[in-house]
């Protein structure tokens, strides 16, 4: 099952841009840009890290999706 996520929604909601993102959880901006267009499945670490940044859950942030 595909990775899906509420990156960017939850990006935007906190005024932050991919880079500024990607600086408070030790990611580049590529990273956080392949993250949310779901071509990249970030490590558990990145995951909590991103999650923690917005104040929410893993789960409230990624999310398994149906098989295409």
């Amino acid at each position: 099952m595909p990775l899906g996520n509420h990156v960017k929604e939850f990006r935007a909601a906190k005024n932050l841009n991919q880079q500024e993102l990607g600086s408070l959880v030790g990611a580049s901006r590529q990273t956080i840009s392949l993250i949310e267009r779901g071509d990249y499945n970030p490590s558990i670490t990145l995951a909590l890290k991103i999650a923690g940044v917005f104040e929410k859950t893993v789960e409230e942030v990624f999310y398994l999706t149906e098989e295409e």
